[in-house]
């Protein structure tokens, strides 16, 4: 398996870059080891100071950023560029508030002195995914490296231009050698790394087929994962929502970054009341999508990522219809170059379908009807993942409580797409994974939290 940049749009590679020699890259796992034991004895005001330098070049370098992950991975270049400003933010975010959150607490008991800190693990593995080939990056090393420890990044062979750059950042940062460095890792390789004794915890955002095998290799060795897995978001739309809110929320939920995000609105789940409404407006919305040029700023809809995502995508859209669901936009493979697919409506969307049961990875909505609040629920949970889920109502106290304690999902809105937020913590439950990024908890997440007692 080679590294390979692919440009979705024409269909022209880019660039190929050979694999890492597995003796080259545990020559890189020692350096990564050494570089880590001084990093962890480095003070809080000089890593912050760090962070905030890399935060200032990702704002600086936005442009030249965003053009490259647009031509690796398709992203409409207003979207690359979002995505480049919110690691900077990320990096503002710990750099400002780090130090708060990673201090001793103190506990009064019987000792003289007692706390417990938080201790840097050492090396982490970051096996990370092609759709956010920088936030999901910077999303796990930042904090990770902010907290003592060293972060090797194993990224997706489809953005080898967006790894090497992310590389080349950390360094021009001012961070010392081998506390960030790219490998570019095969299957073999990566399971190899996970398994290393001076590896001690591993990141992964991807599928649910390599969040088994990696929990599964690293439960082997008994080391730490934190897994973000699929999603088959549920956007609950109850007969008292605001209808304008509502469609144009589920729009820009499932349209993001060509509908090839974990967190994507997938299934919009609608009570019988409104239906009609609902689907007229999403229908009309989608239907004025456009494909376009992903290096145009006016561009809502470029190209997915790769040809084999696309083909999957429109064999789980035929089989739907095959099924008994209703194509009512889209639906049919472009005649050019490239991985496109339009947007595209399924409704009358039930149990047996794989627009159901399945992720769909792409510019696809299924409307799945719905009796009542109860079954509404009750639909929005009958799914094997639980990263997010949405619920549009003019009762925001019953949204808020329907959110709270009925939606069995990581991350629940009210009235509003779900997104990540580095204030917030971001996982999942079920099938979309384990453990927290983001927030206070996603700096913590790395670290050994270490209890002392002093007589």
């Amino acid at each position: 398996m080679s590294f390979t940049a692919i440009d979705p749009a024409t269909g022209d590679t880019i660039s190929t870059h050979a694999d890492t020699d597995p003796g080259d890259a545990f020559a890189v796992v020692r350096l990564a080891h050494q570089a880590q034991t001084e990093w962890c004895r480095t003070g809080m005001k000089e890593r912050s100071g760090l962070l905030a330098n890399l935060g200032r070049l990702l704002g600086d370098r936005k442009s030249r950023y965003a053009e490259l992950m647009t031509s690796e991975m398709g992203k409409p270049i207003s979207q690359a560029l979002a995505e480049v400003e919110k690691c900077a933010w990320l990096c503002e975010y710990y750099a400002d508030h780090a130090a708060e959150f990673l201090a001793p607490v103190a506990v009064d008991t019987d000792a003289s002195t007692s706390y417990w800190c938080y201790r840097p693990l050492g090396i982490v593995l970051g096996i990370m995914p092609w759709n956010f080939p920088f936030w999901q990056v910077i999303r796990f090393a930042a904090p990770a490296i902010t907290a003592g420890n060293a972060a090797l990044l194993k990224h997706a062979p489809s953005v080898p231009g967006c790894a090497l750059a992310l590389e080349a950042i950390f360094s021009d940062a001012g961070y010392p050698p081998n506390v960030f460095r790219n490998l570019f890792a095969d299957v073999p390789l990566t399971g190899e790394l996970i398994e290393h004794p001076l590896v001690r915890a591993v990141s992964l955002t991807g599928s649910v087929r390599a969040g088994r095998s990696v929990a599964a290799r690293a439960g082997g060795v008994i080391k730490k994962c934190v897994l973000e897995l699929g999603g088959s978001d549920p956007s609950v739309v109850l007969g008292d929502a605001d209808m304008e809110l509502a469609v144009n929320s589920c729009f820009a939920g499932r349209m993001l970054n060509a509908g090839q995000s974990c967190i994507a609105a997938k299934r919009f789940v609608v009570v019988e009341s409104v239906l009609n409404a609902f689907q007229e407006a999403i229908v009309e919305r989608m239907s004025a999508t456009v494909m376009g040029d992903p290096m145009d700023p006016a561009t809502e809809l470029g190209p997915m990522a790769r040809l084999d995502l696309r083909d999957t995508l429109h064999d789980q859209v035929i089989r739907s219809v095959h099924s008994g669901a209703r194509l009512l936009v889209g639906g049919v493979v472009p005649d050019r170059p490239g991985a496109w697919y339009p947007a595209t409506v399924l409704a009358g969307v039930g149990p047996g379908m794989p627009a159901y049961h399945e992720e769909l990875f792409g510019p696809v909505a299924t409307i799945i009807p719905v009796v009542d609040e109860e079954d509404a629920i009750r639909v929005a949970n009958a799914t094997s993942f639980g990263l997010g889920a949405s619920v549009y109502t003019a009762d925001t106290e019953k949204g808020e409580r329907i959110a709270r304690d009925m939606l069995d999902a990581g991350n629940c809105f009210v009235n509003g797409m779900v997104k990540s937020d580095p204030r917030l913590p971001f996982g999942g439950t079920k099938e979309s994974g384990y453990g927290r990024e983001l927030s206070p908890l996603g700096l913590r997440e790395f670290t050994n939290v270490k209890t002392v007692w002093v007589r």
